[in-house]
């Protein structure tokens, strides 16, 4: 018997790894892991930002706070912190402008989900009335309690139950609202052991299933290892090199991963992370620079000051995402299901 002629159509839309219509992106402040989100934090969208200590949670998600007020100087944002550890001087040593922020009453800060619900709603409110967009960050959802929670005495033994309900119930309530007053709420979650797994997933976080379902975006951070300098005969860590895996994704692909060093003190080293990725797909060509030229450059990196950084970073990061496009591209299917 003859087989028949498959019929091979265009390549599969552009969408999947370029702009989306009716989509805005707010930048992580990594350009490796905005192309693995598909373009940046989507505004309108839930995200989570999921990590173990050390892992630049709370730093990635205040330099998309910075990014967020310089892409919409007069968009609402608002941090959260819920652990009481947020150091606001820290972050204006980095250049985050913590005067735009709105972080809250200090006298009555949220100590439940009950208060996170009421908060983030009048927040919503808020940003629909003005009619512009807005970027709230929970840092984190792990040191929320619930009212029931906090009534029972200490001690008592608890399955934490109440906290994965309330959080379904939020997520109902308020998923088209969020899309409507075009606010990007970024959840920061703390890694929690899976004890007792012998497959699947070894590591979870709080909350239940509602934050897997009701997410357009969830990346993970792992620390790979620390950054070490010696100076004067004196070593000390000066960063931590961060691998971001976005386990879900609907605005782009999922399951892709970008690495990249975060600098104590700087924030997501966007350049070095650009060039060792071009480095590794073998694509420094399309920097105009041979292998060896791309390995002395990413050595000088860091003796650049503020302007030569921000030209170069200006002329890669277009390249860097033309580069990541075109990769992408070639996994696409070649023709389509649907005429």
């Amino acid at each position: 018997m003859k087989r028949p002629r498959l019929k091979i159509s265009a390549p599969a839309p552009s969408y999947f790894v370029g702009e989306k219509a009716g989509l805005r992106f707010i930048s992580s402040g990594c350009t490796l892991v905005d192309c693995a989100l598909g373009g940046g934090w989507a505004i309108g969208r839930v995200a989570n930002l999921v990590g173990d200590r050390s892992t630049a949670k709370t730093a990635l998600a205040t330099e998309a706070l910075a990014n967020f007020l310089e892409q919409y100087p007069t968009g609402g944002a608002a941090y959260r912190d819920t652990e009481a550890a947020f150091d606001q001087e820290y972050a204006r040593a980095m250049g985050i402008p913590v005067e735009k922020i709105d972080f809250g009453d200090d006298k009555n800060p949220l100590l439940t989900v009950e208060d996170f619900a009421r908060d983030f709603d009048k927040f919503l409110d808020t940003q629909i009335k003005a009619d512009k967009p807005g970027l709230y960050v929970l840092d984190s959802l792990d040191a929320l309690s619930d009212e029931v929670e906090m009534e029972q005495e200490f001690g008592k033994a608890t399955f934490g139950m109440a906290k994965a309900k309330l959080l379904s119930t939020l997520f109902r309530k308020m998923a088209r609202k969020i899309e409507q007053s075009q606010v990007l709420l970024l959840i920061v979650s703390q890694v929690r052991d899976n004890i007792g797994v012998t497959f699947g997933e070894k590591h979870r976080r709080s909350g239940g299933k509602a934050l897997d379902f009701y997410c357009s975006q969830i990346v993970w951070l792992a620390a790979v290892k620390q950054l070490k300098r010696t100076i004067n005969k004196v070593e000390r860590p000066y960063g931590v090199n961060i691998l971001a895996k976005v386990k879900k994704n609907k605005v782009g692909l999922p399951f892709r991963e970008a690495s990249f060093d975060f600098i104590f003190g700087f924030g997501a080293e966007d350049l070095t992370a650009s060039i060792h990725w071009l480095m590794t797909v073998g694509r420094t060509e399309d920097v105009e620079l041979s292998l060896a030229e791309a390995k002395s450059y990413y050595g000088k990196i860091s003796d650049m000051n503020d302007q030569e950084y921000a030209k170069e970073k200006a002329t890669i990061t277009p390249i860097v995402k033309r580069v990541w496009a075109e990769i992408e591209t070639q996994f696409l299917p070649t023709r389509r299901k649907y005429q």
